[in-house]
């Protein structure tokens, strides 16, 4: 990358192909050494900054193939001679390629340099550099490698010397806050740990800095993948340096230092990468007992749900350690997601009553990586979304189910489902939908009112129950409450589907089959009939049919079906037919 007058660009470092830095010197710098005295810069003011990792000499005319970028060219014109002609051209080529600057001595083989050379330098900011005749090529080697071996050196002890501090804060008992403390310290500027949503988990420094780093794209502004981070440039009223906090090959967020003085060296950079480092053990560590405790509550909520978890004020005091609160009157709620394998979910337990929670977590059935992945972030969604609107609700995964036990304020089924829950599925859904690569949905089930802990098992099969039956009738992202299910309770706990298909052909008759329009009319027809019980007039203002088509019609259903008009019993079987005939996954 190139520098210019306008744009002077990053402070001196790159990265090398270990993932390691390598620091050097700037131009600027290499101009100080005392063997460089009595050199002087002819064009290319603008890329003093430029950072030299390695000398070179040329004394072959074809020197390009053999050049790296960050380096120093040392010439005494030998191989320029014959061709001026190709002067003008030099410039571009090597500043093309990534060189730092050219130092050339005058007068044995080239008397001057072309003024279009001069100037094509000044515009590119490539520092060119009028050697003294006296000064020998093995000492400026000499020299100037030195330097930068122990400039390299220097840096890596503190880097080191840091890593080692951070590290002792970890093992200490310190996290991120502590991490991010001590860096900001030694850096004097601001210094945030952002996770992979944005959301800042530690901040150090001065407030206002820590708050404009609230609305950073990290993401956006990061500066190199895996392996390792470079200075991005200004942003807004600052610069900053972004590392990736990576371990065990996720990316869990970024650690950005900004300065709004421009204060940032390139040194700071591993510094920084070292506090991403320990950042990450921190993360993982976090991880971790997060695991272990999110695993013991979730096999104590199953307990509670299976009914072996001892008496109320047991289960009260116990789960008051966790923060939750069971001493209310309380509705559990199961979200499940759609879309499932069959098989999977009939080894797993559906629709086999406690038997659901009473199970560990081990294997049920075949399930694949991408269904564990939405799983998690089905769990990781509604817990958030419960906790941000009850505080006090118990939330755990369990192998293909999240339940919670949310707070209940009164009886009515349809209040429920429209107002608190409503908001959490909303809200779980939306967190859901945006961290799926494919699009899932899930389903909801709401239990009754209950007001003690015992009375929780029964409940729970009331969600589970409301879950199935819900998504039977109205498909994937169902929400039922066990209260709104009716007859379909009734019709769920037939085991045999092929029983539920052979009532309706029998009673239906016709009027089972959807492949001829006329008759899923016909059947239309009887269902209005039968919900506004025989109201002849009310079933022709809805269908928007004349009377006398009506009764046509009606004679025709009772030629096909029998005297309906006449048989309660037989009413009541053409009512539950249609049911089942609604009811989806049978």
């Amino acid at each position: 990358m190139s520098y210019t007058t306008a744009d002077p660009g990053p402070p001196a470092l790159r990265l090398a192909s270990t993932g390691t830095l390598t620091y050097g010197l700037s131009v600027g710098e290499v101009l100080g050494v005392s063997t460089l005295n009595g050199a002087r810069l002819i064009a290319g003011r603008a890329g003093l900054e430029r950072v030299v990792q390695r000398l070179n000499v040329m004394e072959v005319p074809d020197i390009l193939s053999w050049v790296k970028p960050n380096e120093l060219l040392l010439t005494t014109g030998y191989p320029l001679r014959n061709t001026p002609q190709s002067l003008d051209n030099l410039v571009s080529d090597l500043d093309e390629r990534g060189l730092a600057a050219l130092a050339i001595k005058l007068g044995r083989y080239l008397d001057s340099l072309p003024a279009e050379m001069i100037a094509q330098a000044d515009r590119r900011g490539f520092p060119l550099i009028l050697l003294p005749n006296d000064v020998g090529f093995d000492d400026i080697l000499n020299q100037v490698l030195t330097d930068i071996l122990n400039r390299q050196a220097a840096v890596l002890a503190r880097t080191e010397e840091v890593h080692r501090a951070l590290v002792q804060i970890v093992l200490c008992g310190g996290g991120l806050q502590e991490v991010v403390d001590e860096v900001a310290t030694l850096l004097d500027v601001a210094v945030v740990v952002l996770d992979g949503e944005q959301r800042v988990l530690a901040g150090a420094g001065p407030d206002e800095h820590v708050q404009a780093m609230r609305a950073f794209d990290a993401g956006r502004h990061a500066a190199c993948g895996r392996g390792g981070c470079g200075i991005v440039g200004a942003h807004g009223t600052g610069d900053h340096l972004v590392v990736p906090v990576m371990a065990g090959g996720f990316d869990h967020g970024r650690i950005v230092a900004f300065s709004p003085g421009g204060t940032l060296r390139g040194t700071d950079l591993g510094i920084l990468e070292r506090a991403a480092t320990v950042a990450a053990l921190v993360v993982t560590k976090q991880q971790a007992v997060a695991a272990v405790e999110s695993k013991y509550r979730a096999d104590f909520l199953r307990d509670i749900l299976a009914g072996r978890a001892g008496g109320d004020d047991r289960i009260v005091a116990h789960c008051g350690g966790f923060g939750w609160d069971l001493d209310r009157p309380m509705m559990v709620v199961v979200a499940e997601l759609d879309g499932r394998p069959r098989g999977a979910a009939a080894q797993e337990g559906e629709g086999k009553g406690r038997g659901r929670a009473a199970e560990p977590d081990g294997p049920r059935g075949v399930r694949g990586a991408e269904e564990r992945a939405a799983q998690e972030r089905l769990a990781a969604a509604w817990t958030a979304a419960v906790r941000r609107h009850d505080r006090g609700a118990a939330v755990a995964s369990f192998a293909h189910e999240v339940v919670a036990i949310v707070g209940a304020e009164g009886d009515d089924p349809a209040e429920w489902t429209a107002g608190p829950v409503q908001a959490m599925v909303k809200e779980a859904s939306s967190v859901f939908a945006e961290h799926m690569p494919v699009r899932r949905t899930f389903s909801t089930g709401i239990s009754r009112t209950v007001a003690s802990p015992a009375a929780l098992p029964e409940a729970y099969e009331q969600a589970v129950k409301a879950v199935r039956v819900g998504r039977q009738l109205n498909g994937a992202g169902a929400r039922a409450h066990f209260d709104q299910l009716g007859v379909y309770r009734l019709l769920s706990l037939v085991s045999d589907p092929e029983e539920l298909h052979a009532f309706v052909r029998e009673t239906l008759g016709d009027l089972a089959a959807d492949d001829e329009p006329e008759l899923v009319d016909l059947r239309r027809t009887l269902q209005v009939l039968l919900e506004t019980n025989l109201n002849v007039a009310e079933t022709a203002r809805r269908l928007h049919f004349h009377y006398n088509t009506l009764r046509y019609r009606i004679g025709k259903l009772e030629r096909m079906l029998g005297a309906f008009t006449e048989d309660a019993h037989l009413r009541l079987n053409l009512t539950l037919a249609l049911h089942v005939l609604r009811m989806r996954g049978i």
